[in-house]
């Protein structure tokens, strides 16, 4: 949810079509050639596409189909999910509450939940409301996102709450980035508890009522027309194939909410005009003083060196990705969910707006990368830099060397025979403080995993090397199966298990190696 961050790449051949120079406003039917071109190249099933500029929507457009089954066609109407686009309604919600004087961004976050609970005494005293929402805990990537990947757990927001002690920190807190979905469902929690109604009513009756972001809902499970959305789609296994829509989280503050390029479009004009909106921006969501502080950077990350845009800063302020572009301010942020991946990109000095919503994975984040640099350097007067093509032979290289890795795993696991461990002495519970019980036990004659609060973490077990079996999941949404090593008594027998993904290029928020699960009855 993948905030899918993906952080420009240098390219040092040659630019492609030099000659060709997109300085200026990019026509309607250039965008409509360079997405139809991105989705061909990234196997795609459809896109939307919305731009704004000097206030006003320029262009707002659906391509391909929502479906590959019904072959249904995307317009601009056509709802996705965004994923972790969500975040930035989040830190408007809480402006809001600033504004209105029912918080401060320093207020600690025992104030509001007493029962929060970070890994040490000084990190709990101390986690403010700014702290949840810009990525410096000191907590590992995604840590903890299994209690929401995949979708289908039982976890509640006093699981997560709670979950936060059980983790160990991978550097100190406030020193580094390292993103995060829990914490933000923490400042979901938040918001409720402060306003008096949950996260998903507040969004709705304080943002996009307003706003008349009208057929945009802050859960999925408001959606009652399903069939009028995008489906969610995967290339995974080299075809495209229809997959199921991600069901509703603990709140929606870390990726929940569902909307279209329409809706979208006045969102990204109520952040341009600072807060305000209306036919005369007579009225104010949120004041310029809380955008500032959005905009502002609270967690510096490391400066791409790309001299293509001559990059001075980067890094996160309160629900946004922030760095400059040839002298330009940079405001963004994807999204990513199972089929379903997003991007938000402003540049607040050209009163430029882009938003994209795709729905196949692993190739919309190429479409939705590609297409929105191209349509930002024609708006700094660079040359058509070929971004489609390079971005398809990175993302081709990244996924053939990750399949590699995962293809030799198997074939070493199809001719393993397994002599030094008994399946018998790995059967069992086991459990972990955070994620609860898992058991490992025998179907037939194959050993099998199972995760008794996350039901689609199931699958079967096969013998790997030494003391490590390899778990192919019975979903099969994403890539995501799993090592698990077991460690061993003096007899043989298992005590407790730790686990990590198999491909380099599983999703972070896929954290097995943050589990420490421990037999608890034989």
């Amino acid at each position: 949810m993948t905030k899918i961050k993906l952080s420009l790449f240098i390219i040092t051949i040659t630019t492609l079509f030099a000659s060709s120079n997109l300085s200026g406003q990019i026509t309607s039917k250039e965008v409509d050639a360079l997405v139809g071109n991105a989705i061909e190249k990234f196997h795609v099933a459809g896109a939307a596409v919305a731009i704004v500029k000097d206030g006003k929507v320029i262009h707002k457009k659906g391509y391909g189909v929502k479906s590959i089954d019904t072959k249904s066609l995307i317009d601009e109407h056509t709802n996705f999910e965004i994923a972790s686009n969500s975040k930035a309604f989040t830190t408007a919600a809480l402006s809001i509450l600033v504004d209105e004087g029912k918080l401060s961004w320093d207020d600690h976050v025992k104030k509001y939940i007493p029962e929060f609970k970070m890994y040490n005494d000084y990190v709990t005293e101390n986690f403010t409301i700014e702290d949840l929402l810009c990525h410096r805990s000191g907590l590992g990537l995604g840590a903890g996102d299994l209690m929401m990947f995949p979708d289908g757990t039982d976890f509640t927001i006093k699981d997560v709450i709670k979950s936060f002690q059980y983790f160990a920190p991978v550097s100190g807190f406030r020193t580094q980035f390292n993103y995060d979905n829990q914490l933000y469902l923490v400042a979901g929690e938040v918001v409720a508890r402060i306003s008096g109604m949950s996260w998903e009513a507040f969004i709705q009756k304080r943002i996009m009522e307003p706003l008349q972001m009208q057929n945009s809902f802050s859960s999925i499970n408001q959606v009652k027309d399903i069939s009028l959305m995008a489906s969610p789609h995967s290339s995974e296994s080299g075809s495209i194939k229809k997959i199921s829509l991600y069901g509703a989280m603990v709140n929606g503050a870390a990726g929940g909410i569902v909307s279209n390029v329409d809706d979208m479009s006045k969102w990204m004009l109520v952040q341009l005009n600072k807060g305000k909106y209306g036919s005369g921006l007579d009225k104010q969501l949120f004041s310029k003083e809380r955008q500032n502080e959005m905009w502002t950077i609270h967690t510096v990350d490391q400066v791409n060196p790309n001299p293509r845009y001559n990059q001075h800063f980067n890094g996160y302020g309160l629900g946004w990705n922030l760095s400059d572009m040839k002298g330009n301010l940079s405001v963004s942020h994807t999204g990513g969910l199972p089929g379903m991946l997003s991007i938000v990109t402003m540049i607040p000095d050209l009163n430029l707006g882009i938003v994209i919503l795709t729905n196949t994975e692993n190739g919309g984040s190429g479409v939705f990368s590609s297409v929105s640099q191209t349509i930002i350097d024609s708006y700094l007067g660079l040359n058509d830099f070929g971004w489609v093509d390079k971005y398809a032979a990175y993302f081709k290289s990244q996924k053939e060397s990750g399949d590699d890795i995962t293809k030799k795993v198997w074939e070493t696991v199809s001719k393993a025979k397994n002599t030094a461990i008994k399946n018998e002495d790995l059967i069992g519970l086991y459990e972990d403080k955070w994620f609860g019980k898992i058991e490992i036990f025998l179907k037939g004659n194959q050993l099998w995993f199972k995760s008794y609060r996350s039901p689609k973490l199931n699958g079967p077990m096969s013998f790997y090397k030494a003391n490590t079996f390899a778990i192919k999941w019975d979903y099969k949404d994403m890539n995501c199966d799993a090592f698990a090593m077991f460690n061993l008594d003096e007899d043989g027998k298992a005590q407790s298990i730790k686990m990590k993904g198999i491909s380099p290029n599983i999703d972070f928020s896929f954290d097995f190696q943050d589990l420490n699960l421990q037999r608890i009855k034989n």
